[in-house]
């Protein structure tokens, strides 16, 4: 794969909060770069977690901090992904809600009967709790956005189906 790190700009992140008085502050700022994750085809950097929903404005931990997977059970979590040229990731579904946001390029997304969407700069997906992989089919990289909230797994025949989350 190429060195996506130089072609993608790092990832800036406003924190606000409250001072003494209740008024709002910017707690902090930073630019912070995607990470390669282990399977090589994109690069994840966690933004934002909550460690419940509906969230707690009065926790005062960075949410960067939080342990978080790819989800974080009974909360939200925000990253942003670098999907590289030519990558897939693994057939996975998560008990989530996710809103997927593409910032830049294009991602096909196939779900586990074969059926595929191309999801075009601007566009937004709501994925709820299916099976599915992403393809960049491009030799461009792709960043998205996902808001991934829990939710209860969907229930088939009186039956939960099962996470598959890629490790």
């Amino acid at each position: 794969m190429s060195d996506v790190k130089t072609l993608m700009p790092p990832v800036q992140r406003v924190v606000t909060g409250h001072d003494a008085n209740g008024r709002a502050v910017f707690r902090s700022e930073d630019f912070t770069q995607p990470q390669l994750i282990a399977s090589g085809d994109a690069d994840f950097l966690l933004i934002w977690t909550t460690a419940t929903v509906p969230a707690d404005n009065n926790d005062e931990i960075d949410g960067r901090e939080r342990d978080a997977g790819l989800t974080l059970n009974s909360g939200s979590v925000i990253r942003v992904v670098d999907m590289h040229p030519g990558a897939q990731s693994p057939m996975h579904r998560t008990n989530s809600i996710d809103y997927g946001i593409v910032l830049s390029g294009e991602i096909e997304l196939e779900l586990d009967d074969g059926a595929k969407k191309t999801v075009h700069e601007g566009g937004i997906i709501i994925q709820r709790g299916t099976n599915h992989l992403w393809r960049n089919r491009t030799d461009k990289v792709c960043r998205i956005v996902f808001v991934l909230i829990e939710a209860p797994a969907y229930v088939h025949d009186g039956q939960p189906l099962p996470e598959d989350k890629p490790h």
